[in-house]
């Protein structure tokens, strides 16, 4: 079990015909019930669609899910996920 799960839940349980899903980081801060980490803020390899290893337990629950990360705006503070 991943803290991270409630996002993967909710992107599982988006509608099949939503190909990509764009989310605000408040947006998703409020389906985890829990504050982003600074990385996810500052450090784009935060949203990197990587298996490798337990240091990135966000990404293995989106992939999970049937979602990658298509893009990010840190700036902006959103990421775009995109079905796999």
């Amino acid at each position: 079990m991943s803290k991270y799960d409630p996002l993967g839940d909710f992107l599982t349980n988006t509608r099949s015909n939503i190909k990509e899903n764009t989310l605000t980081f408040s947006q998703i801060e409020k389906i985890l019930g829990f504050h982003l980490p600074y990385s996810a803020y500052h450090h784009r390899a935060w949203w990197a669609n990587s298996l490798f290893g337990n240091n990135h337990p966000n990404a293995q629950v989106w992939l999970a899910a049937g979602w990658k990360v298509e893009s990010v705006k840190q700036s902006e503070k959103w990421v775009r996920f995109e079905r796999i």
